[in-house]
């Protein structure tokens, strides 16, 4: 196999982190949705957990990203 091949299947693979932090992402807000509706007294106090959530989430789909854009660009 060539390795600007390999390197283009590497960022493709790597950049499907991307999608399931758009999962995760979902995940979060929706189990957040669930639970407040279910108790909503105790939504303000799962707000912050919320945001952390998300916050990994989103962290874990950008790394993804740079992963795929080192791959295609510097390796």
């Amino acid at each position: 196999m060539d390795a600007e091949a390999a390197k283009l299947i590497g960022a493709g693979l790597a950049a499907i982190g991307a999608g399931m932090a758009a999962l995760g992402v979902g995940n979060v807000f929706g189990s957040f949705l669930e639970s407040a509706l279910r108790n909503p007294s105790a939504a303000d106090g799962q707000q912050g957990r919320l945001f952390i959530g998300f916050a990994a989430a989103e962290l874990l789909g950008l790394l993804a990203f740079v992963v795929s854009m080192i791959l295609i660009f510097v390796a």
